[in-house]
């Protein structure tokens, strides 16, 4: 058994349904189902016994030590956490209270849970805390991608929450000796995607016809990383992982955000063409948000070289199975679409002014 904080998220559900098919471990879940929280996601396990779904806050320290003894689970694995940037500059409170005061509220659950085990269930017991390339801050074209020794640079409220989170994990280890391990990954795509990041969001406004906004000059760099290639790379740290050490999780994927939305486009004309012509006619540059690091780039190369872990997919394989899901799951992006979300996007894009729209 193993305890999963945010199993309802984007990374976290695709975690859990990969865990159960590729393990058969059972899983207790444990997600506050805040906007991004999606139990859509998990619809195949509704009659599974080996997931335990419980909804609640990673902040209740009274719940979190009632799961872990009540479950007794041989690891924690970390996922909860606010991850937007765009809504950590317009509401940085929440991300303070659960990336910081929730990972240091899961460290003390877990010292005290572990700290009573004995034996090899002490030995055997691993706290696994996921963070991001984002804690690094920004790159220069030139410069080499983050290794896993590169200073601490956070640019927004939500990397500085990340960080801080990332320091109280390394302080537990080497004050108290729990047992954890780090992964700090690139962006994720693939399906269950919430629909506010940038390639769920320009599948979703291209089929409905909506302007596809690009911050800036749509030449921010990031490294792409498929999600199901991610929760593979988790099941190698969780496994062989030495204690107190960090992985980057990278994809080898650099490219554009436009580079990113054309490839989008491309695809959507081969699958779903729209009579009206190409959908890249709806890319609309807008004002870039405040902060906007360059690029970022993982060396992913310490996983390869300790785990033997490297991605199955290319950007190429994983966009196309990202696109032909959403083509295939228009009920999952219906259901997800809320009035919340609508009130989201219509908030955080109000006042951007269009620039040129010729890509």
């Amino acid at each position: 058994m193993i305890l999963v904080t945010g199993g309802a998220g984007f990374i976290g559900g695709n975690f859990v349904l990969d865990w159960i098919a590729e393990t058969g471990e059972p899983v207790v879940n444990l997600d506050k189902l805040t906007y991004a929280g999606n139990l859509e996601t998990l619809k195949s396990l509704d009659s599974d016994t080996r997931h335990v779904f419980v909804q609640g806050d990673i902040c209740d320290r009274e719940l979190v030590d009632r799961l872990l003894a009540e479950h007794r689970p041989r690891a924690i694995v970390h996922f909860a956490a606010e991850s937007h940037v765009d809504r950590s500059i317009h509401g940085p409170g929440e991300f303070m209270r659960t990336n910081v005061e929730g990972t240091f509220t899961l460290l003390e659950a877990a010292r005290a849970y572990w700290g009573a085990l004995e034996g090899e269930a002490k030995a055997a017991f691993r706290f696994h805390h996921v963070s991001t390339d984002e804690v690094y801050g920004s790159l220069a074209a030139h410069e080499a991608p983050f290794a896993e020794t590169h200073a601490y640079e956070p640019n927004s409220p939500y990397s500085a929450s990340k960080a801080a989170s990332d320091h109280l994990v390394r302080a537990w280890f080497h004050t108290y000796g729990l047992p954890v391990v780090t992964t700090n990954c690139s962006n994720n795509y693939g399906p269950y995607h919430f629909p506010e990041k940038l390639i769920p969001l320009m599948i979703v406004n291209a089929l409905a016809g909506k302007p596809l906004p690009i911050y800036g000059d749509g030449q921010n760099v990031r490294d792409w990383l498929y999600v199901k290639d991610h929760c593979s790379a988790i099941r190698a740290v969780l496994q062989n992982g030495r204690l107190g050490e960090t992985y980057n999780i990278g994809g080898w994927n650099e490219k554009p955000n436009l580079d990113i939305v054309h490839t989008v486009c491309a695809l959507l004309d081969e699958l779903k063409p729209d009579a009206a012509g190409s959908y890249s006619r709806l890319i609309t540059y807008v004002t870039d948000r405040p902060g906007h690091d360059r690029r970022y780039a993982i060396d992913a190369r310490k996983v390869e070289r300790e785990l033997g872990w490297r991605p199955a997919e290319t950007f190429e394989t994983g966009i196309r199975k990202t696109v032909e899901w959403y083509l295939a799951n228009p009920e999952w992006v219906a259901n997800v679409q809320s009035g919340a979300y609508r009130e989201w996007v219509s908030a955080n894009y109000a006042g951007r002014d269009a620039k040129d729209s010729h890509a």
